[in-house]
């Protein structure tokens, strides 16, 4: 098997992220419902891990602005929501993902409106000056970047985006599903960000369910589910502090426990390493891909980040991952659940077939995906429905 769809879930992990979801299946009872043994160890598995993941952003002194959800999706919905419940307009990039577009769609009931910054991608200076010319416009409430393109692998300059909207006073809202794990994001540097939204599943190697939210700043919190969160029960209304206010319900503490485990890798291998190690994957893989003639590869400056997306110029997507598949290798093919992406970069009618790495990848890997690429490119292979 070669494994090459981690921008949709890794799916080799780290030994000890099987071992802790065991331990906490076992384990755990529930988190913050009892003074028992299970529900202590439940919540002491939590807060390890509020610990180590403010720790990989570096906020170490506000381990409880660290919020569990389900997934980036989940997170970016309680970021857009607790901005925009009561209308606005907010500001997004043209690589945004469907988990950022479809909420503000269902927002235009509220009153919600948003502009699209269009630019090229791989173009730093048009994507910040089209986000400016955004702002300028009109008044805006908050901006939505989504970091890395899950795409085309494409890096926005979160910092200076960040800086733009400090000197305007509009909160930023960051989509890090792409780089949580492997971009060192300093959130101490950050000035207007009010949250950053990722998965636990992708880079950090948790398992599917777990996702974060860092609430960076204080002064935006809305709940958009209520219920029992363990503390302040006799009250009948939400709690308004962090984590509680957005923890509603029984926590995730097996998938949790693991996610702790893969962020203790991360931490452990440390993100400047696995950042190099990305970006050694990348370039390789790009040069290899640019030799097949016919394939069209997207790429440009300030890719470095282990998405890549291409599309045979005679071969329809869908087949050519199809014929990959047969051979062990896995790819993901069509729109990546981002055609806003795909429409600024031309590719909307056809897709693209996108492959992802992760630390566990190989040169190798990618050697017998060009092989395979060539052999598969030039003869007629079958989709089977």
């Amino acid at each position: 098997m070669i494994y090459l769809d981690n921008a949709a879930t890794t799916l080799i992990k780290p030994k000890n992220v099987y071992t802790a979801s065991c331990n906490a299946l076992r384990k755990c009872g529930n988190p913050g419902r009892g003074g028992h043994a299970p529900s202590v160890y439940a919540s002491d598995k939590i807060y390890e891990c509020r610990v180590e993941t403010a720790k990989l952003f570096h906020m170490e002194d506000k381990p409880e602005n660290v919020v569990f959800t389900l997934n980036a999706t989940h997170a970016l919905n309680i970021a857009i929501k607790s901005i925009l419940h009561n209308g606005g307009h907010a500001v997004i990039s043209s690589m945004e993902h469907n988990s950022v577009l479809r909420p503000l769609n269902k927002l235009k009931e509220n009153g919600v409106t948003y502009s699209v910054a269009h630019c090229p991608i791989f173009d730093n200076e048009a994507a910040v000056n089209a986000i400016c010319d955004c702002i300028d416009s009109r008044k805006t409430d908050c901006v939505i970047i989504d970091h890395i393109s899950n795409v085309f692998g494409y890096e926005l300059p979160i910092y200076r985006i960040d800086e733009l909207c400090h000197a305007r006073g509009i909160p930023l809202i960051i989509d890090a599903s792409q780089s949580a794990g492997i971009n060192d994001i300093n959130t101490k540097l950050l000035k207007s960000t009010v949250y950053i939204c990722f998965p636990g599943h992708k880079s950090l190697f948790g398992p599917q369910g777990t996702g974060c939210l860092l609430s960076c700043k204080v002064n935006h919190l809305y709940s958009i589910m209520e219920g029992g969160t363990g503390s302040n029960s006799i009250y009948e209304d939400q709690p308004d502090f962090l984590p509680d206010i957005y923890e509603s319900g029984t926590q995730n503490s097996h998938g949790i426990a693991a996610l702790c485990e893969g962020i203790k890798y991360i931490r452990s291998r440390s993100l400047k390493d696995v950042s190099a190690f990305h970006k050694e994957l990348t370039v390789y893989a790009l040069e290899r891909l640019f030799a097949i003639p016919a394939i069209k590869v997207y790429s440009g400056p300030f890719h470095t980040h282990g998405v890549i997306s291409f599309r045979g110029l005679n071969k329809d997507c869908e087949e050519l991952a199809e014929g990959l598949n047969r051979q062990g290798i896995f790819v993901r093919a069509g729109l990546q659940c981002a055609p806003l992406a795909h429409k600024t970069a031309g590719t909307l009618e056809t897709g693209t077939v996108r492959v992802s790495f992760s630390v566990f990848n190989t040169f190798r890997d990618i050697d017998i995906l060009c092989y395979n690429i060539n052999r598969l490119i030039g003869k007629k292979t079958f989709v089977f429905y």
